[in-house]
Order: structure tokens, then C-alpha cells, then sequence
């Protein structure tokens, strides 16, 4: 294990049994105790969250051990791959400079590699490289979104089904027949440059009307649907 929070969490654990997220804040720094507990996982290595005094004021607080070894899935130790430059410049040249979810164009540098299907269910084992339909372009933003929607979900927390993933908004926003195992369809829209007129006249009516922008143009859309 060479990535540095895994290492750490794990080696405080191997020394001491468990670590508190106290001591993830104020030993090591981690300003975010779940985010180090998921490196470690990401990387194969099951972890259990239960619950402790906090020595400092008594409260109760989470804290992490390790699993059941039966539970440690293989080809995940040393976590995820690097990403190449060359690779990153792949992408772009094969999907744009573009936002997968928003589809909103912006500089390059805003843009981060992601996998499709979460690390937390396929890992890197069925990721490589070469096979760029894998992966999609997200800014900070959506890829905010997607892992709270995606940690969320049924199939990411137990069922672990590549399947169910590939068919989600999350992993296919272009074609999808679900979001997170849920009913539910979406769309993003923005208005640029001579088009804001118009989005500023919805959201005047929308407020005559009292209700949301959204509301307001879902009603819209099915008078007009009939």
C-alpha cells in the first residue's frame, strides 16, 4: 500500500485496533473521516464503523477496524491506477471539453476523469487505458453529485451489479432507464447569452404563478404535450 491516507489509516489501525475520527481530524489532519475510511475500501480491505466515547469530550463518535477477511475483494490492493496524461487527452479529444452530465463546455483544466461504473463496484479490473468508453469528463461539481447519489444507491452499498450501473444516469446520461435504481428521468438545461430574455420571463411568471421554475415548466410541458 503506497497511497498515503489508505497507508495511514491502516497502519494506525494495524498499531492501535481502530481509529476514531477524531483522530483522522486531529492527528492526521483529514478534515473528512469517511472520505479516508472509503480510500482504504476502494482499496479491497473491508472496514467496520461503529461507535466510541470521544476521550476529549465524551461524546460519541465514529470510529473504523477492519472487516472479515473473507470480505477482502482481490485486485483492489494499492487502490486506483493513475491516470496518464496522454489518457486524459484522449478523452478529451474523443468526448470534447465538456461536461458528461451538463454537457456544459469548459477549459480543460475544470475537467477530472471518472469512471463510468464506480470504483466502489468494478474497481480498475475492468478498466483499462485503451478502452475510453469507460470513463466520462466531469467538473468538480457533477462529480459531487454522482458520488452522493451513487453512495446512496441499493447496488453501490450491497448488490455490486456492473449491469445495473452501465444502465444508470450516473454511468450513461445519454441513455439510461434509471437513476440509482430509482424511476426517474431528468434534464439540464441553460439558457446562454440572448436566451437568458426568456429563461428571465419563465421565472417572472413562475413567481405570478407561486411555485418553482421547475414546476412551472414541467406544467408548461404537459399542457403543451397534452
Amino acid at each position: 500500500m503506497t497511497a498515503k491516507r489508505p497507508r495511514t489509516v491502516i497502519e494506525h489501525i494495524l498499531q492501535h485496533g481502530f481509529i476514531t475520527s477524531e483522530e483522522l481530524q486531529s492527528i492526521y489532519g483529514y478534515d473528512h473521516p469517511p472520505r479516508a475510511a472509503r480510500d482504504v475500501r476502494e482499496c479491497g480491505i473491508p472496514l467496520e464503523t461503529f461507535r466510541v466515547s470521544s476521550e476529549r469530550t465524551g461524546r460519541r463518535i465514529g470510529a473504523y477496524r477492519f472487516g472479515s477477511p473473507d470480505e477482502i475483494i482481490r485486485g483492489r490492493i494499492g487502490g486506483r491506477k493513475a491516470f496518464s496524461k496522454p489518457f486524459r487527452e484522449a478523452l478529451i479529444k474523443r468526448y470534447g471539453s465538456c461536461d458528461a452530465i451538463t454537457g456544459e463546455k469548459l477549459e480543460a483544466r475544470y475537467l477530472q476523469i471518472d469512471h463510468r461504473i464506480p470504483y466502489a463496484v468494478a474497481g480498475d479490473s475492468s478498466h483499462n487505458e485503451d478502452n475510453l468508453e469507460a470513463y466520462m469528463l466531469l467538473d468538480a461539481s457533477s462529480q459531487r453529485a454522482k458520488s452522493w447519489s451513487c453512495e446512496r444507491c441499493r447496488n453501490w452499498q450491497n448488490d455490486k451489479d456492473e449491469a445495473t450501473c452501465r444502465s444508470c444516469f450516473w454511468a450513461s446520461p445519454e441513455n439510461y432507464t434509471h437513476i440509482a435504481g430509482e424511476q426517474v428521468r431528468r434534464v439540464d438545461i441553460e439558457w446562454r447569452g440572448s436566451q437568458v430574455e426568456a429563461f428571465e420571463r419563465i421565472r417572472d411568471r413562475a413567481e405570478k404563478e407561486n411555485t418553482t421554475v421547475v414546476a412551472f415548466i414541467k406544467t408548461l410541458l404537459a399542457k403543451t404535450l397534452g
